[in-house]
């Protein structure tokens, strides 16, 4: 109580009193129309997923208490984007010292990069991690040089320094970074890797090892432009509501024996304005268009741009948007489940809406999609 980040906010005070667990945050939008950053007070009660919201600069309520389902404990931690309302806030303090305690070792975050030989394995790597506890804050596929992997490693990027190879395997293609949060996190995927992963699919991942670089190596990873092929691929999205079970539909998609190979990834949140931009060929077409859109910008989603295994990228139309819509299966999961019960949103979805993934419906659209994805929102 005599934190002085809540003193000017009266309704924080009230927060011990009340029966139900509740943490503080400080949070921040920015207004697409003003360009304006906005700063609120966010208040979360873990029992039911309920939020409330005070405009800090005009000490008001911003929004009543309401339960917003797509925000968990598992969502929130620094510099974490959440969705409310279609409005990505990014937490950028903890507002009280209560919350700061709770969340700042309980919540630690972990980089895992997911090696150029083993791509094939990122959703075995991630549902591993989720299945443990973990959280994915993001996902990106991006290529390193010999000297971007010594920074990540902590080495000069000599080949007397690397003795192990690690630096020059970092270096020898396109790696999936995935960034978790967890309890104790550092030490305990580096567990987790010695344990179950290593005995299990080999040595396919490197990890941080020291919680004080995690942050700094996160931003490096990240901060590189994603990998992607453009040509000859197709966009597939696992929807906001499937991101719980990342691991298990991008091993649906990409994984060893789904005859597709990841080409690129990359985590993102959108606004209303793109989704609407994105999702407009379905416009008048389909009821569920407002549905679709409010989907989408529910909450954070990983992009996968995806090829046909063994092809090069070169040979012009090659049925990579049919093979995909075809292991996708139909629209609606309960039909998907009668006709193709193996398909990933007859596994996964649950509605027309909340149907796990969405892909490139037209061959046409593959190139267009995958540039909207990994070009024009990337700019």
């Amino acid at each position: 109580r005599n934190d002085p980040r809540v003193q000017i906010y009266p309704h924080a005070d009230a927060i011990a009193d009340m029966e139900d667990e509740r943490y503080c945050f400080i949070v921040e939008w920015l207004d697409p129309h003003s360009g304006l950053t906005m700063r609120y007070q966010m208040l979360y009660g873990p029992a039911d997923c309920s939020v409330e919201m005070y405009d800090i600069k005009n000490r008001r309520p911003f929004l009543k208490k309401t339960r917003i389902p797509t925000v968990t404990v598992d969502t929130l931690h620094m510099g974490a984007v959440v969705t409310v309302y279609s409005r990505q806030l990014k937490i950028v303090e903890y507002g009280d010292a209560h919350t700061e305690n709770a969340f700042s070792l309980a919540r630690q975050a972990t980089l895992c990069v997911v090696k150029p030989g083993a791509v094939h394995l990122a959703g075995k790597v991630i549902n591993a991690a989720q299945k443990s506890g973990f959280a994915v804050a993001r996902v990106k596929m991006a290529s390193l040089s010999r000297d971007d992997a010594a920074d990540l490693i902590g080495s000069s990027g000599s080949s007397s320094s690397d003795p192990s190879g690690a630096i020059a395997e970092l270096a020898t293609g396109p790696s999936v970074g995935v960034a978790l949060v967890g309890d104790g996190a550092v030490e305990s995927f580096k567990r987790l890797v010695q344990t179950e992963l290593v005995p299990a699919l080999g040595d396919c991942v490197w990890c941080a090892d020291s919680a004080e670089r995690v942050d700094a190596m996160t931003r490096a990873y990240f901060a590189k432009p994603p990998a992607c092929r453009l040509s000859d691929t197709a966009l597939a999205v696992v929807k906001p509501s499937a991101m719980a079970n990342l691991g298990l539909v991008m091993d649906a998609v990409c994984g060893p024996n789904a005859g597709f190979a990841m080409t690129g990834a990359a985590s993102f949140t959108l606004d209303r304005v793109d989704a609407v931009e994105f999702l407009e060929v379905y416009k008048g077409v389909v009821p569920e268009f407002a549905a679709m859109v409010d989907e989408l910008t529910s909450g954070a989603f990983v992009a996968m741009e995806v090829a046909l295994s063994g092809a090069d990228g070169g040979s012009g139309e090659n049925g990579v948007v049919e093979a995909l819509r075809e292991a996708c299966g139909p629209a609606d999961p309960e039909i998907a489940r009668v006709l193709r019960p193996q398909s990933v949103r007859a596994k996964f979805g649950f509605d027309k809406v909340r149907n796990a993934v969405h892909c490139t419906d037209l061959p046409e659209d593959g190139e267009l999609e995958t540039h909207y994805f990994f070009k024009i929102l990337q700019a």
